[in-house]
């Protein structure tokens, strides 16, 4: 049932006021409490830094804390940690990851790891003027922000390039202070930003100091990290001789099967409906394991889809070639992780993460994030160019929809053995749930 009418003061409301509030809006409020309240955590101290973590924190929601084996990235080998709800996700990584790790593994490399930060403003007065004071304006700010980086540069980051940036063939007076970042073993968003909006003032203060530029011809609009990180990047790569997928699939030979997954990549290169749904495959790898070590999905989402659509045609982010009976595969991608600050170690299972990990530094945790995303992208290209997406995904979702229909520990059992080697569908399962009740009808 809809709120029915604005609440002031929320926020300042104790946890049990909120969760009253909350009850007020279902007409049955019996199991409402008891729901929300079965989901807290037994240990005090943990139930504290995970209310903190966020706004108006009325339960928590779990996920499940899966693990893929067998991830060998630059002969290292890793027992990855994934945050998913997707059991195909887990099954198909680490199926892949199995796989090639017979087969030299993953070759991963990081190609990059400078992140952006923008001055938006509007400069009313000659833009010739401001041009030409570009290069003491840049001076002045890197003298302003100096203490503010001072700690990020005795980790060995910093800003790594200023530069005024004249987009006034966009929109009339808009101008950019662009800025380069290396920020280390920080995803660096508090550091980033931080700087950002002292360079706004400094940019204010510059022009009421400097004569020769007109009243409030300086207009600061906003201060920002971007997720479009395209020099922040890694790259990670299986390949083997053709010949090594001679048993992948029964009665399709290893020539045919190379050829016809360079050809569905291709096909995503090519075509935005494919590549939406290849790169959102590859992202179920990546995004499960940036969840577990406590780092923003949603920024790697948009820094990766940002990334697909660089050259003005969203398209694949890995691709994939066969010459001379060599099969090779590719990802490069845009990575900004960080293995400190944030909640990578505020979490107790990021922490929990990161050391199952072996504590990797960010370099190493953007090719582990990569890998599982290649994993999961060669899965499901596999799967879509042989037997079918279908058939593996349904059969991972069974133990769902037995539990959706209430089914008993004995039907269960008679249920996954009788669908064993049968196409399922939840509208098949029913319907033999029924007859195992109701047998006569």
């Amino acid at each position: 049932m809809p709120q029915r009418s604005i609440i002031k003061g929320f926020s300042k409301l104790s946890p049990e006021e909120k969760l009253k509030v909350v009850e007020g809006l279902f007409e049955d409020t019996s199991g409402v409490g008891k729901t929300l309240r079965s989901f807290f955590h037994g240990d005090h101290n943990i139930q504290k830094i995970l209310s903190e973590l966020s706004e108006n924190t009325l339960s928590n929601y779990p996920l499940p804390f899966n693990v893929a084996p067998n991830f060998r990235i630059n002969d290292t080998i890793y027992m990855v940690p994934m945050v998913t709800e997707e059991s195909s996700v887990v099954a198909a990584a680490s199926a892949a990851a199995n796989f090639w790790a017979a087969r030299g593994g993953f070759k991963a490399k990081v190609l990059g790891t400078q992140k952006i930060g923008q001055v938006h403003f509007l400069f009313s007065d000659d833009h010739k003027k401001l041009e030409a004071a570009s290069a003491e304006i840049i001076a002045f700010l890197k003298k302003r922000i100096a203490a503010i980086a001072a700690n990020m540069v005795r980790r060995g980051g910093g800003i790594t390039s200023m530069e005024i940036l004249n987009q006034s063939q966009l929109i009339e007076n808009y101008f950019q202070l662009h800025l380069g970042f290396e920020t280390v073993d920080a995803m660096g968003a508090n550091f980033i930003n931080s700087v950002l909006e002292e360079c706004s003032r400094g940019l204010a203060d510059y022009f009421d100091q400097r004569p020769g530029f007109s009243e409030n011809a300086y207009e600061p609009l906003m201060s920002i990290l971007s997720n479009h990180v395209p020099e922040c990047l890694v790259e990670v790569k299986v390949e083997c001789p053709v010949e090594e997928f001679k048993n992948m699939v029964p009665g399709t030979s290893a020539e045919d099967f190379a050829r016809r997954f360079v050809l569905a990549v291709e096909i995503a290169e090519k075509d935005i409906h494919r590549a939406a749904t290849h790169n959102k495959g590859i992202m179920n790898g990546v995004d499960a394991v940036v969840i577990a070590t406590g780092n923003d999905f949603r920024a790697i989402e948009a820094g990766a889809h940002a990334f697909a659509a660089k050259d003005g045609q969203y398209t694949s982010l890995s691709h994939a070639k066969l010459e001379n009976g060599h099969f090779e595969f590719t990802l490069i991608m845009p990575m900004a992780l960080g293995t400190t600050g944030g909640l990578t170690r505020l979490h107790p299972l990021a922490d929990l993460s990161l050391k199952m990990l072996g504590n990797p530094n960010a370099k190493e945790l953007m090719m582990i994030a990569a890998a599982a995303g290649m994993a999961n992208n060669f899965a499901a290209v596999r799967s879509l160019t042989t037997t079918g997406i279908q058939a593996g995904h349904m059969r991972m979702h069974l133990p769902n929809i037995l539990t959706q229909l209430g089914a008993t520990t004995a039907e269960r059992d008679k249920t996954l053995t009788h669908f064993k080697d049968q196409t399922i569908s939840f509208q098949k399962v029913d319907a033999y749930l029924k007859n195992l009740r109701n047998p006569d009808g």
